[in-house]
C-alpha cells in the first residue's frame, strides 16, 4: 500500500514531492524547514525557532497520518552550520524527550530559502 499524506497544518511541498509517504506500516516525512504554514514564510528568531516550526511541521505530517511523533523511528537533521548544533539540540530534546528516535545530523553548504535547519523523519505506523 502506498498512500500520499497531505496536511493544510503544515507547509505544502516547494517542489515536486509530497509532504510525506505512507508505504506499508512506515511513513517517510519530508525534509521540513522552519516555514511557517500560514504565512509561507521562513520564521525569524534563529535555529531554535526555526527547530521548533520544521518539528511542528513534521508533527503536523504525521498526525495527519492518523500518529503522534512517538512514532518516528528515525530522523535526519541538515544543518547550515554545526555551530548551531547544541541550540537545535536543545530543542530537538524536548520534542523526543523519551525513547528519542535514531538520529543523524550533518552539516551541508546551504539549504532551501537559506533556511538554518531542515528535518526529515521515519514513523512506523505499525502496531
Amino acid at each position: 500500500m502506498r498512500k500520499t499524506i497531505r496536511t493544510e497544518a503544515a507547509p505544502a511541498a516547494i517542489g515536486p514531492y509530497s509532504q510525506a509517504v505512507r508505504a506499508g506500516d512506515y511513513l517517510f516525512v519530508s525534509g521540513q524547514l522552519g516555514l511557517d504554514p500560514g504565512t509561507k514564510k521562513m520564521v525569524d528568531g534563529g535555529i531554535e525557532c526555526q527547530t521548533e516550526r520544521a518539528l511542528a511541521n513534521i508533527a503536523a505530517i504525521v498526525e495527519a497520518a492518523g500518529a503522534t511523533v512517538a512514532a518516528i523511528v528515525k530522523t535526519t537533521v541538515l544543518l547550515k552550520s554545526m555551530d548551531d548544533f547544541a541550540a537545535m539540540n536543545g530543542v530537538y530534546a524536548r520534542c523526543f524527550p523519551k525513547d528519542s528516535p535514531a538520529r543523524a545530523a550533518f552539516q551541508v553548504a546551504r539549504l532551501p530559502l537559506d533556511g538554518l535547519v531542515e528535518i526529515e523523519a521515519i514513523a512506523y505506523l505499525g502496531k
